[in-house]
């Protein structure tokens, strides 16, 4: 008795039950498969897109590279935290060895990619149109058009129709390949024609920018540099190494790279929105007037807000902006220990302002001093101040005073913007039992047990009638020399217009057959002349059906022109 149900690979004659043994790859068929996976276009956008997330911590936590402030706060308000984020190189997303190992891998994915695609596309352009199928009625997009023959040799006639399509093809931008064929029913003449080759050539030159891109990034931050500067109003900010507050260079700038220049920082001005406005009290617009000395000549510019000022090929970029209230410190002796105009950072809109001022010499103790500047100060019902606008309406300064070790005398790198009271002991303010102490600008206070005094010093100038001036004004400067920047952006655009033509440019083959037909009639007499228009695709194309019945129609009027021509002759 036969069974019906299908066999399985063991009841075949030749089939002896054993499983299916795979051949070992071995260690050189490994690399082989690895390479090839690396080397593939999933694998290459897997990358790219990888990449992209890995660099969404370098816009959340502020970076040493462009902000050193910023992660010097960020710090001290999470002391347990930033050790394990900054093991993992959060701060130093971009230079890190996890973002490099990532950045080196799509490099070697997206060339190893592009390479042999090259070779390909080089082929295909080198290749002649493929011949014209047998029947082109099998393919979706065909038209077909009996046309009478104008004479009595249509067979002529049909191979002058070829000739007049190969010529339209041409003028459509199409490589064309002429086919012609003797059967038992007569000769077939035919055109092939192929055009979209832009398309992958915009798809090389896509993935080739990429490259470039990658390349100019990663050898162009090997001779770039940024530095940070904070400049006080007069004071003078001048491109030497040792005038940056912090520097992160690539590993070719040497010490002798930076070009020389100086740059004094005259004044810097912000409007604020009007009050009774939807933004009552916002700045709106910031400049940072300085006055440039570069090559024996001086000349005055402005730095803004997404306005960078160029100098030597460098870009300087305003970063943030604030008050620099000066503080005059002077001894039991009445002699001056420190007098500086220190930049306070900003902690809200209104621009209250925290302060640290560290008197190390002088004193018989050091001092610490931790400062509130309020612009505009209103007192609150709970006995606090704040600051009702970030103008200098009614500026107050209040002071905590400490004494003791600060720290500085061991070596020890500190923060200017950070005093770490825990070994100190408080005189004025916290615990000490004295009130904190208050200053309006020109106001002096005298320290407790005859220490001293303490002034906050009034900036206006002469004959002034307001606060408006009484204080400095500081600019956080950042100096970014890219020479590779241009590069980036022509690699962008190269990146660009290749996308958009591998977006645009449909990739298409095209086909016009010509044959003699019988005549209407039914007779031997061959009378007509059969034409064929057929398309085909390669992946999607909406417009394929339009552009053969627009072939077809532009064909026929070409011929009827040229049979007015030869009639008129």
């Amino acid at each position: 008795m036969t069974s019906s149900d299908p066999l399985r690979p063991s009841d075949h004659i030749d089939g002896d039950g054993a499983a299916i043994t795979q051949p070992r790859l071995g260690f050189v068929g490994w690399l082989r498969w690895g390479w090839r996976q690396l080397t593939s276009m999933r694998t290459a956008i897997i990358l790219l897109l990888v990449l992209a997330i890995a660099a969404i911590p370098g816009s959340i936590f502020p970076q040493r590279m462009a902000d050193p402030n910023g992660v010097t706060q960020w710090e001290t308000d999470n002391p347990d935290l930033f050790p394990v984020l900054d093991a993992m190189g959060m701060f130093d997303v971009y230079l890190s060895p996890w973002f490099s190992a990532i950045y080196l891998l799509l490099f070697i994915s997206l060339v190893g990619c592009v390479i042999p695609r090259i070779k390909h596309h080089i082929k295909a352009l080198q290749a002649r149109p493929p011949r014209t199928p047998a029947r082109l009625a099998r393919l979706e997009d065909h038209r077909e058009v009996v046309r009478p023959s104008a004479g009595e040799d249509a067979d002529a006639e049909a191979s002058r129709s070829i000739d007049v399509a190969q010529k339209q093809l041409k003028a459509l931008g199409y490589r064309v390949e002429r086919y012609d064929t003797a059967t038992k029913s007569g000769r077939t003449y035919s055109v092939s024609a192929e055009r979209g080759y832009w398309r992958e050539t915009g798809n090389l030159i896509f993935h080739l920018a990429l490259v470039g891109v990658l390349i100019t990034v990663g050898v162009g931050g090997s001779f770039a540099y940024t530095g940070q500067r904070v400049v006080v109003e007069g004071q003078t900010f001048v491109n030497t190494l040792l005038d940056y507050e912090s520097m992160n260079r690539g590993r070719f700038v040497g010490d002798d790279a930076l070009s020389p220049y100086s740059m004094t920082l005259d004044s810097f001005d912000v409007t604020y929105q009007e009050y009774g406005s939807a933004a009552s009290g916002q700045a709106g617009d910031f400049s940072a007037n300085v006055t440039v000395r570069e090559n024996g000549e001086t000349r005055e510019d402005a730095v803004r807000v997404n306005h960078p000022l160029d100098i030597a090929g460098d870009k300087i970029y305003l970063l943030g902006n604030g008050y620099a209230p000066t503080i005059t410190v002077r001894n039991a002796d009445d002699e001056v220990v420190y007098s500086n105009s220190v930049p306070f950072l900003p902690q809200d809109n209104a621009l209250t302002s925290l302060g640290v001022i560290k008197v190390t010499d002088g004193m018989p103790e050091q001092l610490g001093i931790a400062a509130f500047l309020y612009p505009s100060a209103v007192k609150l019902e709970s006995g606090a101040y704040a600051s009702a606008h970030g103008d200098l309406l009614a500026p107050l300064l209040t002071l905590r005073i400490y004494e003791g070790d600060l720290g500085i005398d061991d070596g020890t790198p500190r923060s200017v913007y950070v005093l770490d009271t825990e070994e100190l002991t408080p005189i004025v303010g916290d615990e000490s039992g004295a009130p904190s102490i208050e200053l309006q600008p020109g106001e002096t206070a005298e320290l407790p047990d005859g220490r001293g005094s303490v002034t906050f010093e009034d900036e206006s100038p002469v004959g002034a009638t307001d606060f408006t001036q009484s204080v400095k004004r500081f600019a956080s400067l950042q100096v970014h020399h890219d020479a590779s920047a241009v590069w980036v952006l022509v690699f962008a655009l190269l990146a660009l217009a290749g996308l958009m033509l591998a977006l645009f440019i449909p990739r298409r083959r095209m086909w016009v057959k010509a044959s003699v037909a019988e005549g209407s009639n039914g007779s031997d007499a061959k009378s007509a002349v059969r034409l064929e228009y057929a398309g085909l695709a390669r992946g999607e194309d909406p417009t394929l059906g339009a552009a053969v019945h627009d072939l077809a129609a532009g064909h026929a009027r070409l011929l009827d022109s040229s049979s007015s021509e030869t009639t008129r002759k």
